[in-house]
């Protein structure tokens, strides 16, 4: 098994930071330690705690049938609660008859979803899917190995609290203009651990990292404007890769999307 699957301490995810000093002592990697993301706050690019507690509230209202769990990549879909981003024009159509909830927060990385899912974004509700893509932002400063694990702590516990819910992991998207840099090579490796993930019931692994690349496997800027995050052309394709897959996890009819 290439990922490591830890038993996480029931205390560990109450603690939030406190706990993370102490299970890091325990040999932990930081990718599996239930942390508030502060780095947007600080930064001054959203408020990450007023945001957690509007998806909080939003979930609270019941009626939430898909779930789409990620960073900024994610963040930028738009949806409920509002955010604004070059996905948004796609949201109704291709989303909302689904009853879908945003749970894509930039910055974000596996410790800080963990986090989340543990603190009211998942609470008092019974999603048919959830989508899941992240580990990005801990490109460069973890490991493949404890990103890998980040996801699959991350997928136990969604599957621990939402026993009857499908889920859809995606690989981590492609990034940088060209193809021989560090992260792309990251990325791939982090890609080949989580697809195991799919061989378990109830779990669905997909790529779709090569929809976004051009045949020498650079990244164009039509497709990613700053070559991490998608365009509205880019987001438009994420959505007709992913569509059938989609359809068939939820067992409708499939959205044509333009």
């Amino acid at each position: 098994m290439v990922i490591r699957r830890w038993a996480l301490p029931a205390c560990l995810l109450a603690f939030g930071v406190v706990g993370a000093v102490a299970s890091q002592q325990k040999g932990l990697p930081e990718t599996v330690i239930p942390v508030i993301d502060e780095a947007p706050t600080k930064a001054k690019s959203y408020d990450w705690m007023a945001r957690h507690n509007a998806v909080v509230s939003r979930v609270k209202q019941g009626n939430v049938d898909l779930l789409l769990i990620g960073d900024s990549i994610t963040h930028m879909w738009g949806g409920v609660p509002q955010a604004p981003g070059p996905g948004e024009y796609l949201w109704d159509k291709y989303f909302g008859s689904r009853n879908a909830v945003n749970l894509g927060f930039g910055w974000d990385r596996t410790q800080h979803v963990l986090w989340r899912l543990e603190n009211g974004e998942i609470d008092g509700v019974n999603p048919k899917v959830a989508v899941v893509m992240i580990g990005t932002n801990n490109l460069g400063t973890n490991t493949s190995d404890d990103i890998a694990t980040g996801i699959d702590t991350i997928v136990s516990k969604l599957r621990h609290k939402l026993p009857k819910m499908k889920i859809l992991v995606l690989g981590i998207f492609p990034r940088d203009q060209k193809p021989d840099t560090p992260m792309r090579k990251q990325i791939a490796e982090v890609n080949a651990k989580i697809s195991i993930l799919g061989k378990e019931r109830g779990i669905t692994y997909l790529d779709l990292g090569s929809k976004f690349l051009e045949r020498d496997g650079t990244i164009s800027s039509e497709m990613m404007g700053d070559f991490l995050h998608p365009t509205p052309k880019g987001y438009a394709i994420w959505a007709r890769a992913m569509e059938p897959t989609l359809a068939k996890l939820f067992g409708d009819k499939r959205r044509s999307v333009q």
